[in-house]
């Protein structure tokens, strides 16, 4: 089961991997907590009246296409996207917002999702959020308590019976080194530095996200499934976005694996892990 926040961090955060573990017959799940409907109209070609009028219709159309390209069961929680908020100082998040509701409202919900779908594995996002947009470290606080109370008879017994996750992990696929590496490599072949600017702001000894990997999982035969389901939030990606600017070849021999942190496991493992099941009797 992997937890996201918008449509569209699905395709962006791990999904090669559940594109392999579906494809190896496992029930993979994506559960998304938001309809993304405050997000930015980022393609300039879908920059029209009428999509933004019809928003959030339009981007469970595209998450339907995303989760077919994977191959995954899809589910929504029901939340209104918070947005990003901008400014100094920072202006209130509208009345609406998935980030205002009392926590234990969603907590409840996915531990109803849990405790039906009975997964023996569940990805999110680390306590920052990946990147600290609301909507995601509400994601993660979400996760990280119904991954304990789907497993606790005591917690929200109406929810169904108590099932117990044997791992949850954090999705880390935004690393300096990775993107170093891949930059690198466009050069040496005469390619311009897609995370040229990127690189230039990031200092070389802040590569945090690297040294809290614990697991990385071989996924390149998927990495097609993956830039399908990115395409197909056509709303949110444009042809041209730096996701695409590295040649797969160069990733697939380069950095062939999507990486994660193991944050609690309830199973006996040793990392580092090249599989999300590791010590886990059967998928």
């Amino acid at each position: 089961m992997a937890v996201h926040a918008h449509p569209d961090d699905e395709a962006s955060k791990g999904a090669a991997t559940t594109a392999r573990y579906a494809a190896e017959g496992n029930d993979v799940i994506v559960v998304t907590l938001t309809g993304g409907e405050r997000g930015d109209i980022l393609n300039p070609a879908m920059d029209r009246p009428e999509v933004a009028a019809n928003i959030g219709t339009i981007r469970r159309e595209e998450m339907a296409k995303a989760a077919a390209e994977l191959g995954v069961q899809h589910r929504w929680l029901g939340y209104v996207d918070s947005g990003l908020p901008q400014g100094d100082p920072l202006p209130p998040l509208p009345s609406d917002s998935f980030a205002l509701v009392p926590i234990e409202e969603p907590i409840a919900k996915l531990v109803a999702v849990i405790r039906e779908f009975r997964p023996h594995v569940m990805t999110t996002y680390d306590e920052n959020g990946g990147y600290p947009h609301p909507d995601h470290i509400r994601c993660h606080e979400v996760s990280m308590a119904a991954f304990e109370a789907a497993a606790d008879p005591e917690q929200f017994p109406e929810a169904g019976e108590p099932w117990t996750v044997s791992k949850i992990y954090y999705n880390h696929g935004f690393m300096r080194a990775r993107m170093q590496l891949l930059n690198d490599e466009c050069k040496k072949h005469g390619y311009k530095g897609p995370f040229d600017e990127w690189l230039e702001r990031w200092p070389a000894d802040d590569d945090v996200f690297d040294r809290r990997v614990t697991t990385r999982v071989p996924c390149a035969d998927f990495f097609d499934a993956r830039d399908a389901a990115l395409r197909a939030h056509a709303s949110q990606i444009t042809p041209d976005s730096s996701f695409f600017a590295v040649p797969r070849e160069f990733e697939r021999r380069l950095w062939p694996t999507e990486d994660f942190e193991l944050a609690k496991s309830r199973v006996p493992t040793s990392t580092p892990e090249d599989d999300l099941f590791a010590g886990v009797e059967a998928k």
